[in-house]
């Protein structure tokens, strides 16, 4: 009897290294591969919180800094719907405005988006045609900031090299978005996304976002010990214009309890104390 469970544990062991083989071989659909580096993009942990620093430069060299907190909370674990807090500290001229982001991804609905205006004392509903539109005068879009759908777009896996997953994704309704298409190279260890370069419909590329640094943060999931790979530097460059900004991600932490009622109207204009620090 003894001999038996041993083999049946060791033929178990044998069909899940071989499942683990297969899919570091490569042996992932392209949908397979996006659902995956939607989850570690976006989805990673409960809730996550961190300070923001955007270093943008025009063509010019000249140069501003947005420095902001933003705190996610996901809806549940189905990787779908989530909400959006961000609290700018600086410049001056717009310290204390609040972004808040209601994304909503399979109900048939467009995000629910919101902006607090400190200087005018203004809260302004942001249309969902803006997400295609530069965030706070930065590379980065409306879009980059709270992630695009994965089924917004007809993906195809073109490569697969020793260390990325090379995609090619379509947009269903280009009239919609300004590019024809995105290459997407996914890191087969992390799944997520080291370089992405959005082209014209003459294959001319005027758009890229690369993952400069990951680091591993850990959390606390469920009482275990666990730790999210997460991105701590990018840069998002108009290759049309020569900007460039760099997004710097600090004093992230995972899980930490945020609740519902913080993502409501009622905080745009004052947002609680442990949320503004």
């Amino acid at each position: 009897m003894k001999r038996r469970g041993v083999l049946t544990w060791g033929m178990a062991a044998l069909f899940f290294c071989a499942a683990v083989c297969l899919a570091e071989s490569g042996d992932l659909s392209a949908e397979d591969i996006v659902r995956k580096a939607n989850h570690m993009s976006l989805y990673q942990g409960d809730d996550c919180r961190g300070r923001v620093t955007l270093t943008i430069t025009d063509k010019q060299g000249r140069v501003r800094k947005r420095e902001f907190n933003m705190l996610r909370k996901d809806a549940d674990a189905s990787d779908t719907d989530q909400k959006y807090f961000v609290f700018f500290h600086e410049p001056a001229d717009i310290r204390k405005m609040v972004f808040i982001v209601h994304k909503q991804v399979f109900s048939g609905k467009d995000d629910d988006r919101w902006l607090y205006m400190p200087n005018l004392d203004l809260v302004k509903r942001i249309a969902a045609s803006d997400k295609g539109t530069s965030f706070v005068g930065s590379d980065f879009l409306y879009e980059d900031i709270s992630g695009r759908s994965p089924s917004e777009d007809i993906h195809e896996l073109v490569e697969t090299t020793e260390s990325h997953h090379v995609l090619k994704s379509r947009p269903i309704k280009p009239e919609a978005v300004e590019f024809a298409y995105y290459v997407s190279l996914i890191d087969k260890k992390t799944f997520l996304p080291s370089d992405i370069t959005y082209f014209r419909s003459d294959d001319r590329p005027y758009r890229r976002i690369r993952s400069i640094r990951v680091e591993s943060v850990e959390a606390d999931e469920k009482g275990v010990r666990v730790d999210y790979p997460t991105v701590t530097l990018s840069f998002a460059e108009d290759l049309d214009t020569g900007g460039r900004t760099e997004m710097a991600f600090s004093r992230v932490r995972y899980n930490t309890g945020l609740t519902e009622d913080l993502f409501s109207e009622r905080y745009l204009r004052r947002p609680p104390k442990d949320v503004v620090r």
